[in-house]
């Protein structure tokens, strides 16, 4: 029983590494999202509105892609802190430390949790040589992988509040084009056909851009490594 947990290892961490088309192309799929905006908008309501599409076109793109590979990444995690723990218990149930050695290397470690994998492996030459008990040095790792995620929760949770504020203030410009149509006007119309509007437009745009941007670097994780 405690060999199938230690080859679980391989076989489990390899069914997260197998990636969609976006999360294979983090890179390259905003930018087509841009595009096909691009192109959309040009098509529907000319210059302007092509610009305007393709810039939150590839911002929703980057917004998904960049969800999909948190979600990758935390299941990642998740699933080795899973297996950290069960090959611990395999340690004390008897199982050899070679086998567990075998279960921590180079090509079974996943791409995401990749320090879990290092610090496991650095535990087993550790324990090589200098006979500290493997199975010690594994729950220790595991346990502060949690307190660390733990932690990261909970500052994710505080930053919650200003994002949430800035998709707020981002979103204030529907707000006035709906105003601009309570009164009687065509407020789409002035910003996409005349040469102030689509200025307007277009500077509305790029100062949104930079805002979320800005929000979203101030909100991020202070755990590179995640």
């Amino acid at each position: 029983m405690g060999g199938g947990r230690t080859r679980s290892w391989a076989a489990g961490v390899r069914s997260l590494r197998a990636p969609g088309w976006l999360s294979a192309s983090p890179r390259r799929a905003p930018l087509v999202g841009g595009v096909v905006g691009a192109a959309s908008g040009a098509v529907l309501a000319g210059p302007v509105a092509a610009v305007v599409v393709g810039a939150y076109g590839a911002l929703a793109v980057r917004g998904l892609v960049r969800r999909r590979l948190a979600r990758r990444a935390q299941l990642a995690r998740r699933h080795s802190l899973d297996q950290l723990c069960a090959l611990a218990a395999d340690l004390r149930a008897g199982v050899p430390v070679l086998t567990a050695a075998a279960s921590l290397s180079n090509d079974a470690a996943p791409a995401a949790p990749d320090r879990l994998g290092r610090l496991a492996r650095a535990a087993v030459r550790l324990a090589d040589r200098t006979g500290a008990p493997l199975a010690d040095l594994l729950e220790r790792i595991e346990a502060d992988a949690r307190a660390t995620d733990r932690g990261l929760a909970a500052a994710a949770a505080q930053a919650a509040g200003s994002r949430a504020t800035a998709w707020l203030l981002a979103a204030l410009p529907l707000g006035g084009i709906g105003l601009g149509y309570g009164v009687g006007v065509d407020p789409v119309a002035v910003l996409l056909r005349t040469p102030i509007g689509g200025g307007c437009a277009v500077v509305a745009v790029v100062l949104q851009l930079a805002g979320l941007l800005w929000a979203e670097r101030l909100g991020a994780a202070p755990d590179g490594s995640r």
